[in-house]
């Protein structure tokens, strides 16, 4: 059974980097992501990556975000700097296994299998 466990939110200031991690049990190699949800707001895409290394980002975070995995660890990461009050929200941790993430510009949420349970990131102007 596959089961990923985020970890690393909390509070900062607007200007203020956190990293987010998550690590995947039981998983093999596929695609994996990041996605938010704000109150009162649908759940986005903020990154991706597949299986060959390379990434996708949402317009909101390029420039800002980084994803990265450890393959050996079967962890994967979310480098965020640059924190805008706008990046508050429950940050989930995605992964569809076997298969990459697809031709779209940014796969949907819909193309994901496993998720994680969320950890929070608040940032405060």
């Amino acid at each position: 059974e596959v089961q990923l466990v985020e970890s690393g939110g909390g509070s900062v200031q607007a200007g203020g980097s956190l990293s987010l991690s998550c690590a995947a049990s039981g998983y093999s190699r596929g695609c994996m992501g990041w996605f938010r949800q704000a109150p009162g707001k649908e759940r986005e895409g903020v990154a991706v990556i597949d299986s060959d290394g390379s990434t996708r980002y949402a317009d909101s975070v390029k420039g800002r975000f980084t994803i990265s995995k450890d393959n050996a660890k079967n962890t994967l990461y979310l480098q965020m700097n640059s924190l805008k009050p706008e990046d508050t929200a429950m940050y989930y941790c995605a992964a569809r296994a076997y298969i990459g993430c697809g031709t779209w510009s940014f796969p949907p949420e819909s193309w994901f299998i496993y998720w994680g349970q969320g950890t929070q990131v608040t940032v405060s102007s």
